[in-house]
């Protein structure tokens, strides 16, 4: 998840290997995050306007200790992506934000 340019833990490294099918990716335009004290559980949920279901298209079952170092990396690649856009996300406050799809509430 996060970059490690030290030469001495070139040892350590594991090699990822990623199907075809993995690599096509799944679209999901909601995500609804749940925990208990031992796991964080990540749905990944498609909605299609004007539709009344939707189908959790991918779940993620992750160890505290690993939703953490998910959180910080994906802050330390929003912050990336917006230093090499310039131009960042929409602040909710700022009257460029555009709300969620629908009106299920959750969590993204």
């Amino acid at each position: 998840m996060m970059e490690n340019n030290d030469p001495n833990l070139k040892h350590n490294q594991i090699q990822i290997e990623l199907s075809d099918e993995v690599a096509q990716g799944t679209y999901a335009n909601l995500a609804v995050i749940a925990h208990s004290a031992s796991e964080f559980i990540l749905d990944f949920i498609r909605i299609v306007p004007g539709a009344s279901k939707a189908k959790v298209k991918s779940r993620i079952i992750l160890t505290p200790d690993n939703a953490k170092r998910l959180s910080m990396a994906l802050q330390d690649n929003i912050r990336k992506f917006e230093e090499m856009t310039k131009s960042g996300f929409p602040n909710p406050m700022s009257g460029n934000f555009f709300p969620p799809i629908g009106s299920i509430p959750g969590q993204a």
